[in-house]
């Protein structure tokens, strides 16, 4: 199996609505996304020839996503009250509303299944909210 793996980071901020501890409240990471990619061959044929893939296409998609989400507040749909969103926005502040609440596990799920979009023969995403704890996915082969 042949494997490639790129890092890029973001810093932003999130809190964890309903979590009875300190993440509740509003603060922030910096972001470290390691993506895998794997494939058991290689490309047989031109430019990338003997490449499992260019690693300027993989990085540049692992920084495009990450530039995204670089300076801003993601935060868990419906968690703040529209007259805070609307405060905030008016201040000119990004708000990133997303579907799930942006635990560590929930974020590396959500990237890889960007990175399987952009259909790209992902393996593993690992995420890290400090430079010692981390969380991953890998989809199960079942999934």
């Amino acid at each position: 199996m042949y494997q490639l793996k790129a890092t890029a980071s973001f810093d932003s901020a999130h809190f964890l609505a309903g979590y009875p501890g300190k993440c509740a409240n509003l603060h922030g990471h910096h972001w470290v996304i390691e993506a895998t990619i794997a494939s058991e061959t290689l490309q047989p044929d031109g430019a990338q020839h003997s490449m499992l893939l260019d690693f300027h296409d993989f990085k540049s998609a692992l920084r495009e996503m990450a530039d995204f989400y670089d300076h801003a507040l993601i935060y868990e749909e419906h968690t703040l009250q529209n007259t805070t969103t609307e405060a905030m926005l008016a201040e000119g502040f990004r708000l990133i509303a997303v579907p799930f609440r942006p635990t560590a596990e929930c974020l590396a799920k959500h990237f890889y299944e960007k990175l399987q979009a952009l259909s790209l023969p992902i393996q593993t995403v690992v995420i890290y909210e400090t430079p010692d704890n981390c969380a991953s996915y890998t989809q199960s082969p079942t999934d």
